[in-house]
């Protein structure tokens, strides 16, 4: 296991939602100017997301730019396309990592009475077993990940997946399902399906918990990594020590971590 710890201060804990409460982004703020508004329609449902396009994007561009899919946690579910822009997003946003990592992110909002993968209670001390079909939210990213690739300039070599605690289960449940679409993911302080790992022994996978964690057990964690390991897989593994459920705000601002991934590239 390519087991990585890392000291950290107290970062927060979490009792009940998965997420620490935080401002939405107010009108007229950055983020809001950053991240377009939009909403995905099919024939079944409405899905809210928020779309980052590269700085200085123009239509009509030949260049093709990364894409990288964002799912929330529990605690930023809703209707109100705000939330989901809360908690590990801004680093994406950053100047610094917009100029050096130019890229489409696309941050859906899971709708309030539904879940990226149905885990309940979301602490659960089990593994999951992959249902047969995804939720309803996570099938509509899937959509909207199509519907992207045909609108926009997005190098299809380069499609990356993350997501933080429900977002997290939604990581590992995703690439169990599709894993030749994805040049890479890091699922943060989630957990999923250990049978499934041979589908994962070729996808680069950078999983980060807390081993303090009372929502979600590290176990999660570290029977994923584990069993892809067993199977034959590398993935890497990063375990803060003393860090709670908030596990995400070290991962996110650790500057290695953006590099990691965007230097992977499907079929490397």
């Amino acid at each position: 296991m390519q087991r990585k710890l890392l000291g950290a201060g107290c970062l927060g804990w979490l009792v009940v939602v998965s997420s620490i409460p935080a401002q939405s982004p107010s009108a007229g703020s950055d983020m809001d100017r950053i991240f377009e508004k939009h909403i995905f329609e099919n024939n079944e449902a409405r899905l809210p997301y928020r779309l980052m396009k590269p700085e200085g994007f123009s239509a009509g561009t030949a260049t093709k730019f990364p894409l990288v899919i964002f799912l929330h946690g529990i605690g930023e579910r809703g209707t109100d396309n705000a939330k989901q822009l809360r908690n590990g997003v801004e680093e994406f946003a950053k100047e610094e990592n917009r100029r050096r990592y130019p890229c489409f992110l696309v941050v859906p909002q899971c709708p309030p009475d539904q879940l990226w993968v149905n885990v309940n209670p979301p602490g659960t001390r089990s593994n999951l077993t992959l249902a047969d079909q995804p939720t309803q939210p996570l099938a509509m990213v899937l959509d909207l990940i199509d519907r992207l690739c045909r609108e926009l300039p997005v190098d299809r070599q380069r499609i990356y997946l993350t997501g933080l605690s429900q977002g997290g289960y939604g990581t590992w449940d995703f690439i169990c399902r599709r894993p030749e679409l994805f040049a890479a993911a890091i699922p943060v302080c989630g957990g999923g399906d250990p049978g499934q790992a041979s589908k994962l022994v070729k996808l680069p996978i950078w999983a980060f918990h807390g081993d303090a964690d009372s929502v979600i057990p590290p176990e999660r964690s570290r029977d994923m990594v584990a069993a892809i390991e067993k199977a034959g897989g590398k993935p890497k593994y990063t375990e803060y020590p003393g860090v709670g459920h908030d596990s995400w705000t070290p991962t996110y601002r650790n500057a290695e971590v953006l590099e990691w991934l965007f230097k992977q590239r499907r079929g490397d």
